[in-house]
């Protein structure tokens, strides 16, 4: 089984790659934002029993995946909000049961982000739209992005269109498992 772990900023193409990926592929995308949205419907952003909750069900559903030996995609902002090490549970949830946990960096530097957060195709996932919030946080998120796990791919969306972005990761995907 592999999990595809593709993280990155708000507004460097996460969803978009990975759906590009998971039609091309078959593998079913876990989007960061199926649990935010569902969680945040009954508890504020970042309240202690959002955190609590957003996380159980992140791993609850891997853990059910690794079981099953079912490859699929999982879609991750990273930011304060979420447990340190994170990152680093999900690979060894994977890793332990004789998976792979595939990262695959997103990058995209601020003025990026800057013209792509008010997109109108980000409100259908409650995404952050607000240019003002984000210069906001910008901190915050580069500083919780330096501090996931080492990428076996690292791709700059502000240079590389979405179906470049996804053929590469297929590449990867498809490439001999070391595991």
């Amino acid at each position: 089984m592999k999990l595809l772990f593709l993280h990155g900023p708000p507004a460097a193409g996460k969803y978009t790659i990975a759906r590009a990926v998971a039609d091309a592929t078959g593998l079913p995308l876990f989007h960061n934002h199926l649990i935010v949205d569902a969680v945040h419907a009954v508890f504020p952003f970042g309240s202690p029993a959002f955190v609590a909750l957003r996380e159980r069900f992140w791993l609850d559903v891997i853990r059910a995946a690794v079981a099953e030996d079912r490859s699929l995609i999982f879609t991750f902002q990273p930011e304060s909000s979420v447990s340190p090490g994170f990152a680093e549970q999900v690979a060894r949830i994977v890793n332990d049961a004789g998976g792979q946990c595939l990262f695959v960096a997103l990058r995209l530097d601020l003025a990026g982000q800057q013209a792509r957060i008010a997109n109108d195709d980000r409100a259908r996932f409650g995404k952050l739209r607000d240019v003002a919030l984000l210069e906001q946080l910008h901190a915050d998120f580069a500083a919780c992005e330096a501090a996931m796990p080492p990428s076996a791919l690292n791709i700059d969306t502000a240079t590389t269109t979405p179906a470049d972005a996804a053929a590469r990761i297929i590449a990867l995907l498809t490439a001999p498992s070391s595991n």
